[in-house]
């Protein structure tokens, strides 16, 4: 009876098919709104106050000595006249480098060894061969900074004592130790692998860490060793003891700034100025304001130019929180709407197409459910050297991660009609194009708008990754939490995610009850 009362409304209301259009309408709408709303913040906050002047974007990894540096070489830009935008906390290195070798960025702070050993693994053996490589790729390096932050690995200095290990080769004789690396050390070419080679050392239980959650763990005992910089604020905080690397196994790690070759050579002046300025005591200082004391990175930054006599300058306090979430969700339902949008206008036709043709079917459904076992992470470093960084890669991960949801609700809907209601169908003699929009599509409404849900809550979560890439939302003051271990901070960009995820869900609920009639409410399960 409830099957009939379906067909009677798509029949007797020649609203159903208007309604149809307008439910995809209306989301294709939103995102495009959503998108644009985002776009004009984003370029009204960059142009402002901005005077024409020559524009530079700097970019810094995901660690506090990368984003001091890079609050650094801003302040000393803007000084010269330049305006800046800091790309903070991209990643590691291999995606800064692709962002400024692709002309997304401009400069960032970076080190000799790393140059050397991972960018260039073994195909600049000294200084000269480095430049000269950075040249052939339309690049330049600038002098060394002044201070050499090389890998150290360290242990809890009690348990080392006790242990009696000093060195590294004093590892081989403790093969149960755990072990817990940077995820980068345990994949770079100066890396584990070479370590463990030069060591002999024996150890299989090695695990990937986040760098600042492994100070974490290795204060509470969850591993054993890790790796550090040398200058990292936490080996003293954290009483940690640096093993010698007796066999000289890692190289040098002078910090200096790797820019593009056309940089404006007052930029270059300008930057040139902290050449050979910076030691080891006062970058280790600057990072503990940062990472122990909790102050901003360019309030650090400042005080670390002002230690050198390079620069005095007043940092102003930063956007106060309301200012900042508003920022945050903008960006955020700008990336989820825009991907949501496109995959809408792309995963129906699909699935239609699918409910069509069996055999289509199995290859379309097949290749959208392989394409959401892609690790998010993996893709969006595959998608850097394709769309650069920032919305672009994230709007593709997010749209690929949508394709699954809507494809297979809307074939799960076409499909899964009562053949009462298909034979009553067939009876009206529609053709096969009006029976799909007047008929099929209507009765499927509910199951699309399903997937349509999921796909956008899926999206809000997934959406956070994105500052690891530079496109902003919720994920970067988690992000930035997670490197100073500041649990209002992550705080600050899970709560309204959640939010925002169950808001989601209000509004789509919402629009099923206005847009879907009554007697075909509650069918997605069918």
């Amino acid at each position: 009876m409830t099957d009939d009362r379906s067909l009677d409304w798509t029949r007797n209301r020649p609203g159903g098919r208007a309604r149809l259009f307008a439910t995809l309408a209306l989301l294709v709408c939103l995102s495009i709104l959503t998108a644009t709303g985002g776009a004009r913040a984003t370029a009204s906050s960059q142009t402002d106050d901005t005077d024409a002047r020559p524009v530079i974007t700097i970019a810094s990894k995901a660690h506090t000595e990368s984003v001091v540096l890079a609050e650094a070489a801003r302040l000393l830009l803007e000084n010269a006249g330049f305006e800046v935008h800091h790309r903070a906390e991209l990643g590691g290195s291999q995606v800064v480098f692709k962002a400024l070798e692709n002309g997304d960025i401009d400069l960032y702070p970076d080190y000799t060894g790393t140059l050397q050993h991972e960018i260039f693994a073994g195909q600049a053996p000294g200084i000269a061969a480095l430049r000269q490589r950075l040249a052939e790729r339309g690049l330049a390096m600038g002098p060394p900074l002044g201070f050499d932050n090389t890998y150290a690995i360290a242990m809890r200095a009690g348990h080392a004592q006790r242990l009696g290990i000093e060195t590294l080769a004093d590892l081989a004789q403790h093969p149960d130790l755990a072990l817990g690396f940077s995820n980068e050390f345990l994949d770079r070419g100066d890396g584990w692998r070479g370590m463990a080679k030069r060591y002999d050392l024996p150890h299989r239980n090695v695990q990937g860490i986040q760098h600042n959650l492994a100070y974490r763990a290795i204060a509470s005992g969850r591993i054993d060793v890790t790796d550090a910089y040398a200058t990292d604020a936490e080996i003293v905080a954290y009483d940690l003891a640096v093993l010698r690397d007796n066999r000289r196994y890692f190289p040098g790690y002078e910090g200096a700034y790797v820019y593009d070759r056309d940089l404006d050579p007052r930029a270059v002046r300008a930057l040139n100025r902290l050449a050979g300025a910076i030691d080891a005591d006062t970058m280790r200082r600057a990072n503990a304001l940062v990472k122990l004391e909790g102050r901003p990175d360019g309030v650090a930054a400042a005080k670390l130019l002002g230690e050198t006599g390079t620069l005095d300058v007043d940092v102003a306090s930063g956007p106060g929180l309301a200012e900042r979430l508003w920022g945050y969700t903008v960006a955020h339902l700008g990336l989820v709407a825009v991907s949501l949008g496109l995959a809408l206008v792309i995963a129906v036709p699909l699935g239609i197409a699918a409910a069509r043709l069996p055999r289509l079917g199995h290859v379309v459904l097949g290749t959208v459910g392989v394409l959401q076992t892609i690790p998010s992470l993996a893709l969006l470093v595959v998608l850097i050297p394709l769309l650069g960084i920032g919305w672009a890669p994230t709007v593709a991960m997010l749209f690929v991660y949508s394709l699954l949801p809507l494809v297979r609700n809307t074939h799960a809907g076409l499909t899964g009609i009562p053949l009462s209601l298909q034979h009553a169908a067939q009876a009206l003699g529609l053709p096969a194009r009006a029976k799909l929009w007047r008929i099929e599509l209507p009765l499927a409404l509910p199951t699309i708008l399903a997937g349509v849900k999921t796909a956008a809550v899926i999206n809000v979560g997934t959406a956070t990754l994105g500052a690891l890439v530079g496109a902003g939302g919720y994920g970067q003051p988690i992000l930035t939490g997670i490197r100073l271990n500041d649990q209002s901070l992550i705080l600050e960009g899970a709560i309204p995610s959640a939010v925002l995820a169950l808001l989601v869900v209000v509004v789509f609920e919402g629009v099923e009850r206005a847009l879907v009639a009554p007697p075909l409410r509650g069918k997605t399960g069918r």
